[in-house]
């Protein structure tokens, strides 16, 4: 394999996700019980072999270095790191002004190193992939940048990236976010994963170029559509990548969890009996910090009465206790607790959420630490949710962290 460093691109402020990123960047946000969305493109890297990261913070960046330190530590003494690299103003008296800039800011890194190649990748995605084949690809082809890319459908392009290839994967247009699609006749269009492998030379030279400029600094909108004309740019396709261990339906499976629905759909993908994607892959596992709590607990089993503490459907993490409540499809993370004759369906419940006797809970996001009282009912009424929450456009309503029930004190 070549000498491979990745920059990760975590400084994302994730406005659409708000209010999971009003106190975290959005690469720190909690995903599937027990993760945080960076551990998703960590694992792809550490499982491909590319032992060599760098993760770029910026907004609001503590919780995911917190979670960085903690949780992802190689060993430095065969020359493999996971290095957080907070913004430093390193060029002038301005924060990061894109993700080109971002680079550019940190290109000293990269030459340090002296890589054959660079990979960059962003840090809040779902999905698993053998980046080691993308390598094989971009090698095979002689290619200066590679893009790896997935169909959507037209509906969605304005949210990426838009594409077009010839037959032999060479790029010969790009655009990025248009608001209109030009689809194929299967009404998709080619995105951008946000994932791209470049060259050491060219990425180099590009980011001197774009520095001088007056752009918006951004990788995909302004140094890989500017590099078409002019160097070999090819698009790979992620749906040929496989993964040891992965079922026909998860092959391609890739989310951008921008959104509040997106990110409660991608959640929800995870509790069936037969996920679309499964965190059960042991060939190809998703890595991350470790609770240091104990079993999950389930008590009460008084049917007649009503008081059966029972999950269906869900996963439920370490340190939960179901203590006479009912759970269906959801997700419960470590350190939560549901008390007795309280349903939750259909829900994502953060760390530390405590749910109180009678309450009836359906389609919601509670965040970390938050205290229900008994009797309440969230999810049943949309008007009346929206009098006192957050509801996304597809009726999820969200629970930010540190929210106060009427009569309760901090």
């Amino acid at each position: 394999m070549p000498n491979v460093m990745t920059m990760v691109l975590a400084g994302g402020e994730g406005k659409r996700l708000r209010p999971l990123t009003l106190d975290r960047a959005k690469p720190a946000v909690p995903f599937g019980g027990r993760y945080r969305l960076i551990d998703f493109v960590l694992s792809n890297l550490i499982n491909s072999g590319l032992l060599k990261i760098k993760v770029l913070t910026q907004y609001k960046s503590d919780s995911l270095i917190q979670h960085l330190s903690r949780s992802w530590n190689l060993p430095a003494i065969l020359g493999y790191y996971i290095d957080v690299v907070p913004a430093q103003m390193r060029t002038g008296r301005e924060w990061f002004k894109g993700s080109a800039d971002a680079i550019f800011q940190n290109i000293h890194l990269i030459e340090n190193e002296k890589p054959d190649m660079v990979a960059i990748f962003g840090a809040d995605h779902i999905y698993r992939m053998d980046i080691r084949q993308m390598l094989d690809f971009h090698m095979d082809n002689r290619a200066e940048l590679t893009v790896a890319t997935i169909s959507v459908p037209a509906s969605q392009s304005s949210e990426f990236g838009n594409l077009k290839a010839d037959d032999a994967g060479r790029v010969i247009h790009y655009e990025e976010k248009p608001k209109q699609a030009s689809p194929g006749q299967d009404g998709m269009v080619r995105a951008s994963m946000g994932n791209f492998i470049f060259n050491t030379d060219v990425l180099l030279e590009e980011l001197e170029l774009d520095a001088m400029t007056d752009s918006t600094h951004d990788i995909a909108g302004d140094i890989v559509a500017g590099s078409i004309s002019k160097r070999r740019v090819f698009a790979y396709d992620f749906k040929s990548n496989y993964v040891p261990g992965t079922s026909e339906q998860e092959m391609g499976y890739w989310k951008d969890v921008g959104t509040l629905d997106s990110y409660y759909c991608a959640n929800m993908d995870l509790v069936s009996v037969s996920p679309v994607f499964s965190l059960y892959n042991s060939y190809w596992p998703i890595r991350s910090y470790h609770y240091q709590c104990p079993p999950a607990k389930f008590v009460f089993s008084d049917i007649k009465g009503g008081r059966v503490g029972v999950a269906y459907d869900s996963l439920v993490c370490e340190g939960a206790i179901i203590s006479g409540g009912t759970v269906r499809s959801s997700i419960v993370s470590p350190l939560v607790r549901i008390n007795s004759y309280s349903l939750v369906e259909e829900s994502v419940l953060l760390e530390g959420v405590t749910i109180g006797r009678h309450c009836r809970i359906k389609k919601a996001i509670i965040d970390k630490n938050v205290n229900i009282p008994a009797g309440t009912v969230i999810g049943h009424s949309i008007a009346e949710d929206r009098a006192r929450f957050h509801v996304s456009p597809d009726g999820v309503v969200i629970i930010p962290r540190g929210y106060l029930f009427p009569g309760k004190r901090a």
